[in-house]
């Protein structure tokens, strides 16, 4: 790993944790720097379009989000908002703003909701103003946007994630087994 650089394999996030810790701070700690994260909002939301589509859900009807950003060193370095279709989520941990003991991985499993197979989408944009400011970027700075589909193994959508982050430091790495 190159100074500053940060490697985010998406396959760590998939699956529950050994020990039921928090994997953002343990990828952190492997490369010797420190992950938190801080619960921004969680709650029912009106599904954007695009969640709408991803989820299978009406457009703007109600789906849960969880709110968070995320820090390195203490310093802000990406956004991310889960959402969750309110059959799977209402009512449970993943629409509060408590930190989830085990993930939700782990509690999605629990309700048995088991990831199988993810599709993610990344793109490289400008940032709006609300992102600008949260992850303290220049004014002419692009973001890395990617936006993550789990499903189970009837290929039902488990959750989506939307991660916001600024590309400075990051390496997005994908491990891919074929046959």
């Amino acid at each position: 790993m190159g100074e500053g650089e940060v490697i985010g394999a998406s396959t760590h996030y998939l699956t529950t944790p050994q020990g039921g810790g928090d994997v953002w701070s343990a990828e952190a700690a492997s490369a010797g720097r420190r992950g938190a994260q801080k619960i921004v909002s969680a709650g029912e939301v009106a599904a954007p379009e695009r969640v709408a589509d991803l989820l299978g859900v009406g457009r703007g009807d109600p789906v849960v989000a969880r709110r968070r950003i995320m820090f390195l060193d203490g310093e802000p370095c990406e956004l991310t908002d889960t959402y969750y279709s309110v059959e799977i989520a209402r009512g449970t941990g993943l629409a509060g703003t408590a930190k989830i003991r085990g993930g939700a991985v782990r509690l999605l499993a629990e309700l048995g909701h088991v990831g199988v197979r993810a599709r993610e989408d990344v793109a490289a944009r400008m940032p709006s103003e609300s992102e600008r400011a949260a992850l303290a970027l220049r004014a002419d700075e692009p973001v890395i946007e990617l936006t993550r589909l789990t499903l189970d193994a009837d290929d039902r959508p488990v959750q989506v994630d939307v991660m916001v982050m600024p590309p400075r430091g990051q390496k997005l790495r994908y491990e891919i087994r074929i046959g």
